[in-house]
Parts: C-alpha cells; structure tokens; sequence
C-alpha cells in the first residue's frame, strides 16, 4: 500500500465510525483542499459545522460505487458541467429540494431534477496578442477565417474544454456547419494541439502564435503566480477577447455540487451546499478560484472583473452537455489533433 493509498484509508476509517455524527460535513473535492479552504472556514464560523475533505481529482465516480452505502461522503464538489452530469447518471448523487437554493442558481445552470447545481462560471474565450492583434472583438466563427492560418493555438480537441466548447457550435449550427468549422479551426492552427491553456498563452508570449483558446480563470492564476512569476509575463502579452459578445453571448462552464446519494450527515450537507450556493460564498469562492458567480447581484471580484465583461451564452448546459459525444466524434472524423 503506497502512501496516497494509506492516506484515503486513515481517512476513511477517521470518518466512518461517524456517520451520523452532528457538526460535521464531509466532502469529496475534485479541487485541492487549498483552493476552498477559506470558503469552508466561513461556513464553520456561520454554522458551527466542521468540514473534512479528501480531494479526489480522479477515479471520484469510481470510488463513490465501490463505497456504496458505507460511503463517508456528504456533498461533492467538482468542475465541468460533463463530470455533473456524470455523477448524476452514474447513480451516485441524490435530488435537493431548496428554495434557498433555487432562489440562488438560476435554472439554467442547475439539474432539471435537482440531483446538481452549478456555483461559478468560466468563459470559454479568446487569449489574443496585445502586440499582433489590433482587434478587440471576435466571434467562434471568425476563427475559421484564413485570414487567421497559422496563427492559433489550443490545447487538444478532445480536451473537456474544447469538447464543451464544440458542442456549443453544434447546438447553435448544426452539426454540418460544425463540421465546416471545426475544419477550418484545424486548418488556422500554428501547431499540433498541446499542453494546457497556460501553455497557448505561453505561445503567445514566444510569438508562435497570435490567438488561442483558453478558460478565464487562468489569466488569474497566471497573473498571481508568485512561484512561477514567468508566467506573469505570459499574462501581460495577451489580452481576453470575449467571442460573441455582441450577439449570442460567449460558452461557458461551471463548477458544481451535488449531494452524495448516501449522505450520512444529509441536514449538515444541505447547510452547506445552501451555504455554497449563497451570494456570499458564489463571491468568496469566485475571488478564490478567478471565476465568475453564477447569481446575477453577485459581485466577481476586481481581478475577474478586469477580465473583461461576460455576456453568458444562454443555452441550457444540459442541452450542451448532450452533444459532447456528437462533438467528440467529429474532432476525430476531421483529424484535429493530428
């Protein structure tokens, strides 16, 4: 037994002679503790109620089944509108009936049958040169244009990200028209699809490319780097062009919870996933993470702000979600990554 191996096990045990215990909450995170450990030290201090997390980035589907009843978790905390739909139809989360709740996430960005509910957004946007690029205003369309061969960067195609994004084509065009585009995507890119979103804005910075795709959360995290302050460089050549932001609004992605199925500690977990979902912590944990809070008279913070102003596209995540194996298929049939 390794000792990640033996860490989740102390954990596990720590937590399961407990199951019913009142003041405690646990949580299976796909985000690092770090990353959320403000947020849950405010909800102690307003409940009373002491958090465990075991931070689960992969296999958290997987565990919950093996688990079953005897799972210790209470509410799951994860990104990507496909791993909420995931958990969903893998049968490990449970329906939540909450007026504070709906009064909070508006209904496109929460389960038609309550089982997930989105807490912040991303943009799925345009990392653009400040030196080589004039324009400030793009749509995903133009990103086919030849006038642009060459010149784009993106991580790969069958990255969540990008499949979200491309299912978002699909949804507005039409899968034949998706197809044409995505073609011409292929066509524009400066080099084989690579590395993360940091990794365009880098190729920004070295001149390999002008445009590339990229999540806005990363322009905070880059231009906070304290340990990797060559990634502030990176930041400070680019510039975030928001697609479609004069007509249907730029795609976007959230991050979630949801209630364990067999949540033993079910009145901690819905206090905390109410909590969660409160214009006060969509603001604390959107400063945290540099995303975007989901309620309208939420405030994002000055960094997320300075991004630039969101115009949301507006169709419904899960019609989104439907098309990622659609999306999927076609960044294979036109040879994306090759």
């Amino acid at each position: 037994m390794n000792s990640l191996q033996k860490v989740a096990m102390v954990f596990l045990l720590l937590m399961q002679p407990t199951l019913a215990t009142a003041g405690q909450v646990n949580i299976y995170s796909y985000r690092q503790p770090e990353l959320i450990e403000p947020l849950l030290e405010a909800f102690t201090a307003q409940t009373g109620i002491n958090t465990r997390v075991l931070n689960l980035k992969d296999g958290m589907v997987e565990r919950l089944k093996a688990e079953g009843r005897n799972s210790p978790a209470d509410v799951i905390l994860t990104v990507d509108i496909g791993r909420l739909i995931d958990l969903k139809t893998s049968g490990v989360t449970q329906p939540v009936i909450s007026d504070t709740i709906e009064a909070n996430i508006p209904p496109q960005y929460r389960d038609l049958e309550n089982n997930w509910f989105g807490l912040t957004m991303r943009a799925r946007v345009v990392f653009a040169s400040r030196e080589r690029v004039a324009q400030n205003q793009i749509t995903y369309a133009e990103l086919a244009d030849p006038k642009w061969a060459g010149r784009i960067c993106t991580r790969s195609g069958q990255h969540s990200y990008n499949i979200g994004l491309f299912a978002s084509i699909i949804a507005h065009e039409g899968e034949a028209a998706a197809q044409e585009w995505l073609e011409g995507l292929k066509e524009n890119l400066a080099r084989k699809p690579t590395g993360n979103d940091r990794a365009q804005a880098q190729a920004i910075f070295s001149g390999e490319c002008d445009l590339a795709l990229g999540n806005t959360y990363y322009v905070g995290l880059m231009r906070n780097n304290e340990q990797n302050p060559e990634q502030k460089e990176w930041e400070a050549s680019m510039k975030v062009l928001f697609p479609n932001a004069e007509d249907r609004g730029t795609h976007i992605n959230i991050s979630g919870m949801a209630m364990a199925a067999y949540a033993p500690n079910r009145d901690n977990a819905l206090a905390l996933m109410e909590f969660l979902a409160s214009p006060y912590a969509q603001e604390i944990y959107g400063e945290l993470v540099y995303e975007y809070p989901l309620k309208e008279d939420a405030t994002p913070s000055a960094v997320v702000n300075s991004f630039g102003k969101l115009v949301p596209d507006t169709l419904a995540l899960e019609e989104i979600a439907s098309l990622r194996a659609a999306a999927s298929l076609l960044v294979d049939k036109v040879g994306f990554n090759n």
